[in-house]
């Protein structure tokens, strides 16, 4: 029986399935997979569709209620419509994950429909239904408008003619795809035979598990596997650094935090998936959370690991940090408190296992380091690493939250049990709670100067919750350590960082990687001392501010490609000239360094007349593919037609290492770099690509950094920094009109795309310091995505990006830093000092209370 009838994309569909959403029935039904599933709630817009012209998030209507209407999905815009927008997307710069764009270019549609001539701020309007975590929307508005255009004067669409050299826009490699939504991201995969899995949460963040009745679920028809702990044929810990994360939690043993997974049902069809879950029964003795550090750390404490609450401390200490505030004409001692924070990136988790051979597995996956992910699947199945093969598809979003094992090894587990396909995918709630997030640090700072402003010295203790398991907490404490002083000149400075496990989710990596903690609470205190000199804090920043040769608070010297005072002398009119405005610097590590070894590689094969660059570092949105394509035509003088960048895959691409620690433009960036010149080599002798044809190249590049403790005079940290000065600009009720940055990049691979990047980066550091909470009640998350407080298109102010240039270029490659972190540490600081100066309330904790976004309450 004919329960709806409507039309998509021009046809005619008749349908019985009343009650389904109309996002699977695109996706799955029709395979129109343009329209993504970003939350299943209407929180996001990822899925907007056009009905009957009106921008409509496709995961709200059933198919019922769709009778007589028309939709449209990207895949129906016309030929025309198609070009405009790829172009206009690619050439704005406004591709970055890509997630989010099909729907973005929806509603553009929806708007340019009604008009051409639309303002900046009528396309801010027809978005506020679309979240970007990526682009800050500048470059997405930008788009919008150049499209606009386009079709009101009937352009043609140019041919742009790239040569591929660093400094050149030129179009992101994966850019249209994204646009069109033909890229494929995991989710968009269907395999033949494909079953879908689903793990059974625990229900409490602390509890002994005595019993795991399965009995009823495996009689369930719909039924394939029950997968429990003890079906695990490798070892049941996993961990990047720390094998400390159990796969499944065993009978007999403790739950860590409600996100810990204690079985995996395998099914049919994924309708059937929470109705199986459901069956499965679980005998627990509910036990008393620890759900701070600092119960982690009292006498007597339950141990949530054997080996001690206390998972890292680190100690960095030069000169005599007590001395030289005791001789400080000002000193300044506050405590601060900021949150955990959820990363929110567009696309939740989704991995695809399939058995391989006999005895092999393979894994489609969207994550941060393919290699990790083998590691650990192969530790977990028993298998060499050779055994599983992890090939990426498109990533939407990461910043850090996806390095860790959310949904992969599970996925890999079930199909090497079931000997079939199996697609895990969590929903937005189960990203929420699950994965790990920006660590809450509590963190206390002493800072003095002399009577001129000069810093003397520093005193920080840092106190970070780690949550349930290890992930990245102590390489985030070392960075949260070593930037603590900021970019500034002097010596005396002593640091004390310790991370505690506790029974709240995990912290792990997410951009700015605990600078934009430690650096919070320098910057802060840096303005409640000018205010004690009586200058202003642009001037107390630029004279301590580290010029090249002198010596940063972590002992290293700063090199001759140091610009944190080039990058205050760019803001300083434009902070004095600012009403209610405030400022803050920083600094942020390229490379793993503290002495831990950090590998970029790349291998160049010439296929059939085209050079394949060969890399497995991750996009996850920062443009990693298009860094890679230019540091190779720079190096080697080959047009961009001639190159192909591959997407990472174990079988293809050599280890160079994880996207984090804003770490590929350097490290692998100069492995490309030196494959590039074997190749320009070979050409420069006469031979053409017909004559290597068939040939490989390979080449490595290892940093070399000394640990923490080093006893060094002048330890080297981290192979490069980038620096950046931000001013962020208030109106008289306190909302935020304005953010200027400056950033010193070092040699900028593609401008528009770095610029999208820091707008990208000042958004999210605003929705840090102003809107963005992750709060915990007793270790259970009371977050959901609408409620996360993610900035809007409507929220997003104008932001102005200066890009340094200088001749002073680092060593290597070609003299990129790297830019994917370093927007958002200063932006939360610069809101503090900018309330400050509008209110003279001096807030130590974030979000920000008491404000245009967070009022206080009555």
């Amino acid at each position: 029986m004919i329960i709806a009838t409507f039309y998509i994309n021009g046809q005619l569909i008749e349908t019985t399935k009343d009650t389904k959403k109309l996002l699977y029935f695109l996706r799955e039904d029709l395979k129109l997979t343009s329209a993504k599933d970003g939350c299943s709630a209407g929180a996001c817009g990822t899925c907007t569709v056009l009905v009957d012209g009106k921008a409509t998030r496709a995961c709200l209507p059933t198919l019922g209620k769709l009778e007589g209407k028309k939709i449209i999905t990207v895949e129906g815009l016309s030929l025309r419509e198609k070009e405009v927008y790829a172009y206009c997307f690619a050439d704005a710069g406004a591709v970055q994950c890509g997630f989010c764009i099909p729907g973005m270019v929806i509603s553009a549609k929806g708007l340019l429909d009604e008009n051409l001539s639309p303002s900046r701020e009528d396309i801010k309007k027809a978005l506020r239904g679309n979240i970007c975590r990526c682009t800050g929307y500048v470059k997405i508005e930008d788009a919008i408008l150049m499209a606009a255009e386009f079709f009101r004067e009937n352009r043609e669409i140019p041919t742009p003619v790239f040569t591929g050299k660093l400094g050149e826009n030129i179009f992101r490699v994966d850019a249209v795809e994204k646009t069109l939504g033909t890229g494929v991201y995991v989710d968009d995969l269907a395999v033949e035979g494909m079953l879908y899995g689903k793990a059974l949460r625990s229900k409490y963040p602390r509890a002994l598990v005595k019993a795991i009745h399965t009995e009823r679920a495996r009689a369930h028809p719909d039924a394939v596997r029950i997968i429990t702990a003890e079906d695990i044929p490798g070892q049941i810990k996993c961990g990047h650094l720390v094998q400390d994360w159990d796969t499944l939690i065993p009978v007999g043993t403790e739950t860590r935090y409600i996100g810990d997974a204690l079985a995996i049902v395998v099914t049919n069809s994924k309708e059937t998936l929470d109705e199986v879950l459901e069956l499965i029964e679980v005998d627990y003795e509910v036990l008393k959370p620890v759900t701070s550090p600092e119960q982690g750390l009292a006498p007597g404490a339950p141990l949530i690991h054997s080996k001690g609450n206390l998972l890292r401390e680190e100690i960095l200490n030069r000169g005599d940090a007590d001395a030289a505030i005791s001789k400080a004409k000002h000193v300044v001692s506050e405590h601060f408190s900021l949150p955990f924070t959820e990363h929110a990136f567009m696309e939740p988790e989704c991995a695809i296992g399939l058995p391989e051979g006999n005895d092999g597995v393979f894994v489609y996956t969207a994550s941060q380091s393919i290699y990790d992910e083998q590691h650990e699947i192969s530790r977990i199945l028993g298998l060499t690493n050779e055994k599983v093969r992890i090939r990426s598809c498109l990533v939407g979003g990461g910043f850090g939250g996806k390095e860790d094992m959310s949904v992969q090894h599970h996925a890999a587990l079930a199909a090497w049990l079931t000997k079939k396909p199996v697609k895990i995918k969590f929903s937005r709630q189960e990203s929420i709670n699950i994965h790990p997030k920006r660590h809450a640090m509590e963190i206390d700072c002493t800072v003095g100067c002399d009577e001129n402003g000069k810093i003397l010295g520093a005193k920080f203790y840092i106190l970070s919750d780690c949550g349930a398991y290890a992930s990245l907490a102590g390489p985030v404490l070392q960075r949260a350590c070593t930037h603590a002083g900021g970019p500034y000149n002097f010596q005396d400075f002593h640091v004390v960082g310790r991370t505690v496990y506790t029974n709240n989710p995990p912290g792990g990596a997410f951009r700015g990687f605990g600078v934009t903690q430690s650096a919070f609470a320098m910057e802060s205190s840096l303005n409640l001392l000018a205010n004690k000199v009586g200058i202003s804090p642009w001037e107390i920043r630029y004279r301590n501010a580290v010029r090249p040769g002198q010596v940063l608070p972590n002992g290293q010297i700063a090199d001759e490609s140091t610009g944190i005072a080039n990058c205050l002398e760019a803001v300083k009119e434009i902070y004095e000239k600012a009403p209610y405005a405030g400022i803050a610097s920083c600094f942020k590590n390229a490379g793993l360094g503290v002495g831990i070894p950090d590998t970029g590689r790349c291998r160049v094969s010439i296929e059939n007349g085209i050079v394949h660059v060969r890399s497995s570092a991750a996009c996850i949105g920062q443009g990693m593919a298009t860094v890679i394509l230019q540091m190779f035509c720079e190096t080697s003088g080959i047009a961009p037609d001639k190159v192909l960048v591959e997407p990472p895959d174990t079988a293809r691409t050599p280890d160079s290492g994880t996207t984090t620690a804003s770490r590929q433009t350097l490290v692998t960036g100069e492995a490309v770099t030196r494959a590039a010149r074997q190749v320009r080599a070979e050409l420069e002798q006469g031979k053409t690509l017909a004559d290597l044809e068939g040939q490989e190249f390979y080449t490595e590049y290892v940093t070399d950094t000394d640990p923490m403790g080093s006893t060094k005079e002048f330890p080297v940290s981290h192979v490069a920094y980038g620096y950046a000065a931000q001013v962020v600009e208030l109106d008289e009720q306190g909302k935020v009109i304005k953010v200027t940055v400056a950033e010193d990049l070092g040699r900028v691979v593609n401008p528009k795309s770095a610029a999208g990047q820091i707008e990208g980066g000042v958004v999210m550091g605003l929705g840090y310091g102003l809107t963005e909470d992750y709060p915990l009640e007793g270790g259970y998350p009371k977050a959901k995505y609408g409620t996360l407080g993610l900035f809007r298109a409507t929220e997003a102010p104008p932001i102005d990006v200066i890009m340094l240039t200088t001749e002073r270029y680092g060593k290597f490659a070609k003299g990129a830093k790297g830019v994917g972190e370093l927007a958002t540490v200063p932006t939360a600081p610069a809101c503090q000092g900018a309330y400050y100066k509008l209110d003279g309330v001096f807030r130590t904790r974030l979000p920000l209370e008491n404000t245009f976004y967070r009022k206080g309450k009555k």
